[in-house]
């Protein structure tokens, strides 16, 4: 007989934690229908009461969030399971952060966009226990951090363009053409 943590890979059970809720409900709908049990949190307080009531086998940490953010969630959540593997799902990625991540407690770190095939896929690695304490797979480009970077000042300027240029020395309509631009890949 499996007691809770060692579910079946495919009915795991999941706590999504992120501040937008369609990406929460979208998320947990795809591990609903790969047969795991799914909840999900969009704030510290719901992600520590859902932890402890429900005993999830992952949590999917979105890095930013109002409040307390993800990085701060990781030792709590390890405070109350010690067994649970942790990823950190982020837009705003960067290999600094991925590391004060690992150091923190989690086991993975994956930028969005991020199917629930590679979570998955990066579940299974730490639930063999070949991933513990990974570093990020992939390097992102030069023009992957600059979009990423000029996308968390304009969210810091509540999008505010002008704000954002001064912020960044860039003149507005340049920080224009780069936001008509779509988001480099890697």
């Amino acid at each position: 007989m499996l007691n809770s943590k060692e579910h079946a890979i495919d009915q795991i059970v999941v706590l999504v934690v992120d501040d937008d809720q369609v990406f929460r409900n979208r998320i947990c709908r795809a591990f609903q229908d790969r047969g795991c049990e799914a909840h999900d949190a969009d704030s510290a307080e719901a992600t520590l009461r859902l932890a402890a009531s429900v005993s999830p086998d992952l949590v999917l940490l979105d890095l930013r969030m109002p409040g307390l953010n993800g990085l701060d969630l990781i030792p709590q959540i390890r405070q109350l399971d010690s067994t649970i593997a942790i990823i950190i799902l982020t837009g705003y990625g960067s290999i600094p952060t991925a590391m004060q991540a690992l150091k923190l407690g989690a086991n993975h770190y994956l930028g969005k966009p991020a199917d629930v095939d590679q979570i998955m896929a990066a579940y299974r690695e730490i639930a063999s226990g070949g991933a513990e304490k990974t570093t990020p797979a992939m390097v992102p480009s030069l023009a992957r951090v600059e979009w990423e970077h000029i996308q968390r000042v304009l969210s810091d300027c509540s999008g505010n363009i002008s704000q954002a240029a001064k912020l960044l020395g860039i003149h507005r309509r340049s920080l224009q053409r780069k936001l008509s631009k779509y988001p480099p890949t890697q």
